[in-house]
């Protein structure tokens, strides 16, 4: 794929900055950041055009806070202008990244997602006897500095906007030098997904796995032969331990009946069900959600926006009993 030149001039135009700015406060726009940023718009975006155009953009300062669900996560929110800056990035450099994605890459890409990869993984396990599921150990910390910005130079040709991209990249201090991308910020949404998108090519086309999957760094491929699975594993290991400096957890090789965990599911060839962290998760934030809207603390439509999305989580699974059970408890349906 030849790399794509002279971005940097669209990336700072002014209607690029605007649509950046929009998507940056999208839900976040009562935020005294956003209202802030937001009085002195124009003002801001001149600023942050000119640091593009001379590529002295802002790096840094980023607010720190641990989440633990799903599960235990150190992320890392950038300020608001700088939230802004990677969207502006993005929103020209984003066909550069999808174009290289294989289609069973599904993370962090419009029209994809859990659901489809999800459907995808259910087609796959009833089609084949054997999965092997790989994961890669602290991701987002091992991504190697030096071994994405190759990437990233035969993604773009650009200079100018490869200086910005070294600058972002080189500005995360991690566990280990010269190692790392925040979780929580756009671009490393974009390094992190490209950063195995390689190897994908090379499980797809060089080692001619039948079915395989990614989300992330949540990879499964699918046989029928249980020894070419397990060969084709090892060179996953060796690739991504030489070349993209990556180590993988402990091999997951098992019969498709005995049950694939994967994105927060027990698949199985003719059922899904919900993981048993996925079921505690729900049962515990259905009774915290209810009890919020019969204190007054939420009013309907609040209660309504946190709900759907869990209720649509759990309804990819054969869970209708449990969610009755569990809204009959809590007393919001009888």
């Amino acid at each position: 794929m030849k790399p794509r030149k002279w971005l940097i001039d669209e990336i700072a135009c002014m209607d690029n900055l605007h649509l950046a700015f929009y998507k940056a406060q999208k839900g976040k726009a009562v935020r005294p950041e956003v209202l802030a940023y937001r009085r002195r718009l124009q003002a801001n975006l001149l600023v942050l055009q000119r640091q593009i155009v001379s590529g002295e953009i802002e790096t840094g300062h980023a607010r720190s806070f641990t989440i633990y669900d799903p599960k235990k996560r150190v992320i890392c929110a950038a300020p608001f202008s700088q939230r802004v800056l990677h969207h502006a990035l993005m929103n020209l450099c984003h066909a550069s990244f999808e174009r290289y994605q294989i289609e069973q890459s599904f993370a962090s890409r419009p029209g994809k997602g859990t659901y489809a990869a999800l459907d995808t993984a259910r087609r796959y396990h009833r089609r084949y006897r054997w999965f092997l599921k790989l994961d890669v150990r602290k991701y987002f910390e091992s991504i190697d500095h030096e071994v994405l910005k190759s990437q990233l130079h035969r993604l773009f040709s650009d200079s100018h906007l490869l200086g910005i991209f070294e600058a972002i990249i080189d500005s995360h201090v991690g566990s280990a030098e010269g190692k790392g991308v925040p979780i929580g910020n756009l671009t490393s949404q974009y390094f992190a997904n490209h950063y195995l998108s390689a190897l994908d090519h090379r499980v797809r086309e060089v080692m001619h796995v039948p079915a395989y999957a990614r989300y992330m760094d949540d990879m499964v491929l699918w046989s029928d032969d249980k020894e070419r699975l397990l060969e084709t594993g090892r060179r996953f290991q060796h690739e991504a331990e030489a070349t993209l400096r990556l180590a993988l957890k402990p091999f997951c090789l098992n019969m498709s009946s005995n049950g694939l965990p994967f994105l927060g599911y027990l698949l199985y060839p003719g059922h899904v069900r919900l993981s048993q962290r996925s079921r505690k998760r729900f049962i515990e934030k259905s009774g915290i959600y209810a009890e919020k809207l019969m204190s007054g603390e939420w009013n309907q439509k609040v209660y309504a926006s946190h709900v759907m999305p869990l209720e649509a989580f759990t309804a990819h699974a054969d869970s209708r009993e449990l969610r009755k059970s569990v809204y009959c408890r809590t007393g919001i349906v009888s």
